[in-house]
């Protein structure tokens, strides 16, 4: 039985994708091209001044970044403190992960791919967001 190794940082993949001796991805065969195209533009792609540009600018006037901070003022006099609320049910969708979706779609899109596949398929919510933007 193999032991724990503490050497090993398990947080990041070799160059073949293994975390340790063991471990990686699965990649089942038919999407093995397009992971492979997006592991070789990513870095390139999320570093492109014009992505970045695109990505803050839909932040801020799709999504509604960044959200205020609200002082919770009866709140804080009853416990004794300052508390601060980050009001995220002011963006558009409510949530964090329309972040993430927007990234991924920009990126998609320089890529151009014409159809996203979210992590998760069966999740609607995503599914939805998505296809709002495209």
């Amino acid at each position: 039985m193999q032991s724990f190794n503490k050497s090993i940082n398990y947080q990041d993949p070799s160059a073949e994708g293994y975390y340790g001796d063991f471990g990686g991805a699965y990649i089942p065969e038919m999407l093995y091209s397009n992971v492979e195209t997006l592991k070789t533009q990513y870095i390139q792609i999320m570093q492109d001044p014009e992505f970045q540009k695109e990505f803050h600018a839909l932040l801020k006037d799709y999504v509604g970044r960044p959200t205020p901070l609200f002082y919770a003022e009866r709140l804080s006099k009853e416990i004794g403190t300052q508390i601060y609320l980050k009001r995220e049910d002011l963006c558009h969708t409510g949530a964090h992960k329309i972040n993430n979706t927007i990234g991924q779609i920009i990126l998609a899109q320089r890529l151009g791919k014409k159809k996203l596949l979210p992590k998760q398929a069966r999740d609607n919510t995503v599914l939805q967001r998505q296809r709002s933007v495209l």
